[in-house]
């Protein structure tokens, strides 16, 4: 009895053996599959169309600049990059949408400061984290935005506009794509270094704002200039100045706030995210096509006339940057003392 017991737990040891020796290959062996199959997977990709979820109405130019990129991807994948416009919630909606899609590469959002930095400092219970729930791709680009006024309001320069918004102290508004997002806190921070009371006029997007603004249905706002500058052109909405520092190659002929203001200098930009859990083979390869395409003379020029510099960002890059604005965010929101709701 004692004897069959010994030698069946010897086999049993000796099979253990062989097994410990061989697991190291095993595993290797499914790895290096896995890896192959995931090639294989980003070479073929894309079979079929990509939808990319913008989180704001059409018209804007977060939808402007969405919809050159898409027709450059289509262009290069052979497959159609579907724009979806999800308006609506300060950006919510949308993104919340990329959040929960499956990570399978053909669903991405646009991603901007408002949906990715500024919304987790902006409420206490968002139904996603920009940092756990996506996987960034790439940066598009950064840019100024332009202040622009309704031609009826009686002030043609920042300092004007600083003296009027004084004199009438919370009678003067400006319009927004929404609470938290670069129009609104660009004028926070407009309102805050010129000591103005100036009431906000939340939208759900970009373009129904500068529709109403060219109406006349509210008197300022800043907007990109890709959305701004063509009513500018047409003498329908007045230009007081650009967000930055320096004047705009794309409109040299409109002076920067900065130049007014010292230390005045708000940007934007525009990137691509995708759920979390979209295999690191088509994570890669959407980067290097879309890096690709923002490489192209074509794109550059039609960025820098919008008054948009191309980035060349790497996954690694974008998502070290998009910890750095949360954090710069959080502080702009904190000193303009607009709290969590």
């Amino acid at each position: 009895m004692i004897l069959p017991l010994v030698k069946r737990t010897t086999q049993i040891i000796l099979d253990w053996e062989i097994i410990c020796d061989v697991r190291p290959f095993i595993v290797s062996l499914l790895f290096a599959m896995l890896f192959a199959s995931g090639v294989t997977q980003a070479q073929s990709y894309p079979t079929k169309p990509i939808r990319l979820i913008v989180p704001y109405p059409p018209g804007g130019g977060t939808d402007i600049v969405a919809r050159l990129v898409a027709q450059k991807l289509t262009d290069t994948f052979g497959q159609q990059v579907v724009i979806d416009n999800r308006g609506g919630a300060n950006a919510i909606i949308g993104t919340e949408l990329g959040a929960k899609a499956s990570p399978d590469g053909y669903t991405l959002l646009f991603a901007l400061p408002a949906n990715v930095a500024v919304n987790p400092g902006l409420y206490s219970n968002l139904p996603y984290d920009p940092v756990r729930d996506f996987v960034p791709i790439a940066q598009l680009n950064t840019f100024a935005m332009l202040l622009v006024s309704h031609p009826s309001l009686p002030a043609t320069t920042v300092t004007e506009l600083v003296q009027l918004a004084r004199a009438r102290s919370g009678k003067l508004n400006f319009a927004s794509s929404g609470e938290g997002s670069g129009p609104h806190l660009s004028m926070e921070l407009f309102k805050s270094m010129t000591r103005t009371d100036i009431t906000h006029i939340p939208y759900k997007g970009g373009g129904p704002a500068v529709n109403d603004l060219v109406a006349g249905q509210v008197q300022l706002m800043t907007g990109t200039l890709m959305s701004t500058l063509p009513f500018v052109r047409a003498n329908r909405l007045k230009a007081l100045g650009v967000t930055s520092i320096r004047r705009s190659q794309a409109a040299p002929d409109i002076p920067a706030i900065g130049e007014t203001i010292a230390g005045y200098d708000f940007s934007n930009w525009h990137g691509i995210l995708a759920p979390r859990g979209t295999p690191t083979p088509i994570v890669e390869r959407l980067s290097l096509e879309i890096r690709n395409v923002l490489r192209s003379r074509d794109t550059r020029e039609r960025l820098a006339s919008q008054g948009a510099d191309s980035v060349d960002s790497t996954p690694d890059e974008f998502t070290a940057f998009i910890k750095t604005e949360i954090v710069k965010y959080q502080q702009l929101l904190n000193s303009a003392g607009i709290r969590r709701q």
